[in-house]
């Protein structure tokens, strides 16, 4: 009996500890990915949806021989940069224009110097992972460690013997914007604001402030601040010893206000020391950047701070598990699913305020304000995933949109920080909120979202978020008075689908066919010669000379909007039949969907043309193409390197993409709750669905394989499934969705 259960005892400690050791979600994430190649992502740390972040900032200085390429500067990092300026503590992953990358923290040793160009180094032994960065600078032979909770960046440096210090310079950045200031509080604190915001090139009066209080684990021996480009001393400091102890003086506080400013912490050390610094950030005050401090990390050591954040990602990363392919399948589709968790991200601090947006007032949330929607990337897809995985965050977004609708009077386009940018073209947040509707996650306001969706889809005067809505209302599509009327007819086309959906779900039938003509409109730019769209003139001509090739790589062009008519001709998937007679049956539609690939116009970084490789699931007998088409797309441009990215993320929209391509299944259309089927990578894919949303609790796709030949057949809980395509509903409470290979 004894032996029994020691038996069974030793069998459990063994379970226990081979939980314990084995690989979590986490693990495989490699922050490295996306990093060269455009990508635009940074390789510091940050928690899920974070406020703040930390990255290495390496853009700065003549050592970089890619500086100058201004594509490079939409982000901190390069992973090609060598020379490095300091620690950048807010920054935006995969984003095509720069904005942010401020509050700049440097470890130095020696004599201050303020000048990034000769305090910057190389440095060597990076190290990456999910909420952990480190690097020894090579200079000042200093090991910098970095990790960070939702609003607080968390820095340790290991210094050498003798000077050490501590610089944040707040003239640094990745765009121009003027202001800032710096007051020292004690000698283990500082705080002041920087001024952002010219994101794409935005005029510097829709700048505003972000705030910031850092502390410090040790007392400074001397401190300063500094102004370029003369010398500034700022107030003078006075000390006074009481009880031992030496504090700085009330009223003789230093304090600097400018451009090119910054400050410094200097320490005298007898042997090796560690310094660790915390930045609070806050978009609304120096007190709530205090607070959020205090409340996310005060008494918490760096290695607790990093555990709590890691275990964060974890638990949210494990939403889905998968089961076999190969080291690398596992870390490129958790790192695609880590890049989808981090915008949109926080925007309110720990006690529910933020800056509302246009109004100057501060708002309080319960929840979660969310911001950064780059909307015209992220409704093709990533909203879509949040909605499946995440669809709590995901209605929190939607009420962060519909707050939007309340301060601003009108719906989100490409809204940063409380700004609207509006970056881009279309009318996206429609089709985003119909969809997560739609998908049954309900619980917000659906009639201040139908009403909002209504007025940006029909107000003729003064609407900023439909440019062209006249011509588009009377002719069926935007001229070429505007930028890039076709591309921009095609996004109004796709919105107002998504409203004809809606107003067919809340019985408003006369919008329904209203909005559902208006979605079709774009066939009255079909070229049947070039079996292509082509741009038309206010006088219903067709726009000559017409290059169908030109646009693409950012390219100017007429008639399209980063791209060509090539990368646009099939962005009509909620009329694909529509399209299907136009070209002239099924044939001449595969034969020109296969000419895109055939004649490399296909761009797998460009949101417009992401979906076609699933559009041969509409053809019977031609699924297979899709099939071929994902598997080698999936290894040719998604890989565990830098440059393993097809260019910029665009806050997440790419590695949404590859998320659920891997895992064998892809929502098609924008607004419509269906999704259509490929190949999944893995043997096994677990979705953990979450009860307050769906009645299942888990979703498992299967492959069943045989050297990886074309589909033979679907079964859905079972059943033999015959259609390339499931509802959402039917996914949700189902159970098991197989694939099996010939």
């Amino acid at each position: 009996m004894s032996v029994n259960k020691t038996y069974i005892v030793a069998i459990l400690i063994g379970f226990i500890s081979l939980s314990i050791t084995a690989q979590q979600p986490a693990d495989y994430v490699n922050p490295f990915i996306g990093t060269s190649n455009y990508g635009a992502t940074y390789p510091g740390p940050i928690a899920p949806r974070g406020m703040a972040s930390i990255s290495p900032f390496n853009v700065a200085g003549s050592q970089n021989k890619l500086e100058k390429d201004s594509q490079w500067l939409s982000n901190p990092y390069v992973h090609e940069n060598t020379f490095l300026t300091g620690f950048s503590h807010v920054n935006m992953s995969g984003v095509g224009c720069p904005e942010l990358g401020v509050l700049l923290l440097m470890p130095t040793t020696g004599e201050v110097e303020t000048n990034h160009l000769k305090y910057g180094s190389t440095y060597s032994n990076e190290e990456a992972k999910t909420a952990y960065y480190s690097s020894t600078i090579d200079k000042y032979d200093v090991k910098a460690e970095f990790t960070a909770s939702t609003r607080v960046g968390v820095s340790k440096f290991t210094f050498p013997k003798g000077q050490a210090n501590v610089l944040l310079n707040l003239g640094l950045g990745l765009t121009n914007e003027e202001g800032a200031m710096v007051k020292v509080v004690s000698s283990t604190e500082i705080e002041g604001m920087r001024s952002v915001g010219t994101f794409c090139y935005n005029s510097p009066e829709d700048a505003y402030p972000v705030y910031f209080v850092a502390k410090f684990s040790k007392p400074a021996d001397s401190f300063g601040v500094w102004k370029k480009p003369e010398t500034y001393e700022g107030v003078e400091a006075q000390w006074m010893t009481y009880n031992g102890k030496t504090r700085l003086m009330e009223g003789t506080k230093k304090m600097v206000v400018g451009d090119s400013i910054g400050t410094y912490f200097s320490y005298n050390f007898k042997q090796p020391e560690t310094v660790e610094v915390k930045i609070g950030v806050s978009y609304v005050s120096i007190e709530n950047a205090r607070e959020n401090l205090e409340k996310e990390t005060q008494n918490k050591t760096f290695n607790e701070v990093y555990q709590e954040t890691y275990n964060a990602w974890n638990e949210q990363l494990s939403r889905i598990l998968v089961e076999g392919g190969t080291e690398d399948d596992k870390t490129i589709f958790y790192t695609a699913l880590y890049h989808t968790l981090i915008h949109p991200n926080t925007l309110n601090d720990f006690n529910g305020e933020y800056p509302e947006i246009k109004t100057n007032n501060i708002g309080k949330t319960d929840g979660t304000r969310y911001t950064t929607f780059s909307l015209w990337d992220t409704y093709r897809n990533l909203h879509q995933l949040m909605s499946l995985v995440y669809p709590k965050q995901q209605s929190n977004m939607i009420k962060s949109m519909l707050d939007m609708y309340d301060e601003n009077g009108w719906l989100p386009k490409w809204e940063l920080n409380s700004t609207e940018t509006f970056t881009m073209v279309g009318d996206p947040a429609s089709i985003v909120i119909t969809d997560t509707y739609l998908k049954g996650i309900q619980d917000f306001d659906v009639n201040k979202a139908y009403e909002a969706m209504l007025k940006s889809a029909d107000a003729l005067e003064d609407n900023p978020l439909r440019n062209g809505i006249k011509n588009y209302i009377e002719k069926g599509y935007v001229t070429t008075n505007e930028k890039g009327p076709v591309s921009t007819t095609q996004e109004y086309n796709a919105a107002d689908y998504s409203i004809s959906l809606l107003a067919d779900a809340l019985g408003k039938k006369d919008d329904y066919n209203r909005f559902k003509k208006r979605s079709i409109s774009y066939r009255k730019l079909y070229d049947k010669n070039l079996k292509l769209l082509h741009p038309r003139n206010a006088d219903g001509s067709f726009y000559e000379p017409f290059d169908p090739n030109s646009g693409a790589n950012f390219e100017e062009n007429v008639g399209f909007i980063e791209g060509n008519a090539w990368q646009y001709a099939f962005m009509v998937q909620h009329d694909v039949k529509g399209l299907i007679k136009l070209m002239g049956g099924k044939k001449p539609f595969v034969n020109q969907l296969q000419k895109v690939f055939d004649i490399n116009q296909f761009d797998m970084a460009n949101e417009p043309d992401i979906h076609y490789p699933y559009l041969f699931n509409y053809i019977k007998g031609e699924e297979h193409r899709t099939q071929k088409l994902v598997d080698q797309l999936i290894h040719k441009y998604f890989t565990n390197q830098p440059a393993g990215l097809p260019g910029n993320d665009d806050t997440g929209t790419m590695s949404a993409w590859l998320v659920y391509s891997m895992m064998g299944f892809y929502p098609i259309t924008p607004g419509e709750p269906v999704y259509t089927i490929t190949t999944p990578v893995f043997d096994e894919v677990t979705i953990s669905l979450n009860p307050e949303y769906y009645n299942s609790k888990n979703i498992t796709i299967t492959r069943k394989k045989n050297n990886n030949n074309a589909i033979k057949t679907i079964k859905l809980n079972g059943k033999t499934h015959n259609s390339y395509f499931v509802t959402h509903d039917q996914l949700v409470n189902g159970k098991v969705l197989e694939i099996i290979q010939n």
